[in-house]
C-alpha cells in the first residue's frame, strides 16, 4: 500500500515525538504515514493544494484556507475530542468594575496572534456582533508570538493575560481551555479576575484531504485513527501530548465563526497582498 503523505506544523518540538508515535501505529494497523512537517500553515496548505502531501492536521482558519481554496471540495475528517465546542473568553480584572461588553467600548483589548482563531479572529467577529467595531470602537493590543501558527502556540495569549493582569490592558481574550489551565496552576486567580463576555460554540483543528484524493483511502486513514486508544501507554503519551483522550468524526457546521470572521476582516484575501 502507498504511504499516505500526512502534514503537520510544528509548533512545538513535541510535535516530531507525537508523530512518530502515531506513524508506528498507522505501520502496525498496515496502513502507513510519512509525515511531512511545515513551517507554519500556510505551507501546509500550500503542500495540500499541490499535491505534496495527501491530508493536513489543519487549524480552523487552515481548514478555511484549503476550503476557500477547493471551493468546498476538500475532504473532511476526523477531529480530537477537545476540538469540539470550545469557547473564547473576554476576561477582565474585577477592580476595573466592569459588567457587561459594553462596558469595554473605547479601552484596550489584548488579544493573541494576528492570526490566531481563537484569541483574535473569532474574538474580533464577537465583538462587532456586540457592536463594537474593529479598528473604531476599541484599541487593539496584538501580542504577535508564533506568527503563522494559528495560535498553536499559547505565549502570545499568555502574553495577552498577564498585560490584562498588570493593567496594561483592559481586558484580555483566550480559548477556555487556557482559562481553566491558567486558573489551576495559578496564573489567574478567580477571586480577581472574572468573564466579561464568551463567545458561541466553535470547532478547532480538523484532519483535511486534498479534493483530489482517494476517499476510500481517507475512509481507512480515518478508521485506523479511531482505533488508537487512551487506555494503552503508548497511545496514552501521544495523546496526552496532543491534547485529547479520543479521535472523534469531525464536522464542519462550527466553522461558522471563523468563515464570518475572515468576511468581516477580509483576513484571508488581505494576507495574500501582504
Amino acid at each position: 500500500m502507498e504511504k499516505i503523505k500526512l502534514g503537520a506544523v510544528i509548533y512545538a518540538p513535541k510535535v516530531t515525538v507525537i508523530w512518530g508515535i502515531i506513524q508506528e501505529f498507522f505501520e502496525k494497523e498496515n496502513c502507513p504515514i510519512e509525515p511531512v512537517f511545515y513551517k507554519d500553515y500556510k505551507s501546509q496548505v500550500d503542500g495540500l493544494m499541490s499535491g505534496e502531501i495527501d491530508i493536513a492536521w489543519n487549524s480552523p482558519l487552515a481548514w478555511l484556507d484549503s476550503y476557500l481554496r477547493t471551493k468546498g471540495e476538500c475532504l473532511n475528517g476526523s477531529m480530537r475530542d477537545t476540538d469540539q465546542d470550545r469557547k473564547s473568553y473576554l476576561v477582565v480584572r474585577k477592580d476595573k468594575g466592569y459588567q457587561t461588553i459594553s462596558d469595554i467600548k473605547g479601552k484596550t483589548i489584548g488579544f493573541g496572534a494576528y492570526d490566531s482563531p481563537q484569541a483574535r479572529l473569532i474574538p474580533i467577529y464577537h465583538l462587532h456582533k456586540n457592536g463594537l467595531e474593529f479598528e473604531k470602537d476599541y484599541t487593539e493590543k496584538r501580542f504577535d508570538i508564533g506568527l503563522g501558527l494559528h495560535g498553536d502556540h499559547v505565549g502570545g495569549e499568555l502574553d495577552a493575560a498577564k498585560a490584562m493582569l498588570s493593567g496594561e490592558v483592559d481586558g484580555s481574550w483566550m480559548l477556555d481551555l487556557n482559562y481553566k489551565a491558567w486558573i489551576l496552576d495559578g496564573t489567574l486567580d478567580e477571586a480577581q479576575v472574572q468573564i466579561l463576555s464568551e463567545t458561541d460554540f466553535f470547532d478547532h483543528c480538523i484532519f483535511t484531504g486534498r479534493a483530489d484524493f482517494s476517499k476510500e483511502a481517507f475512509a481507512h486513514f480515518t478508521e485506523v485513527l479511531h482505533k488508537m486508544d487512551y487506555k494503552n501507554p503508548a497511545h496514552k503519551e501521544m495523546m496526552d501530548m496532543e491534547g485529547l483522550k479520543a479521535w472523534v468524526p469531525g464536522r464542519t457546521k462550527n466553522f461558522e465563526q471563523i468563515k464570518k470572521a475572515n468576511e468581516y476582516l477580509h483576513f484571508l484575501r488581505r494576507r495574500m497582498h501582504e
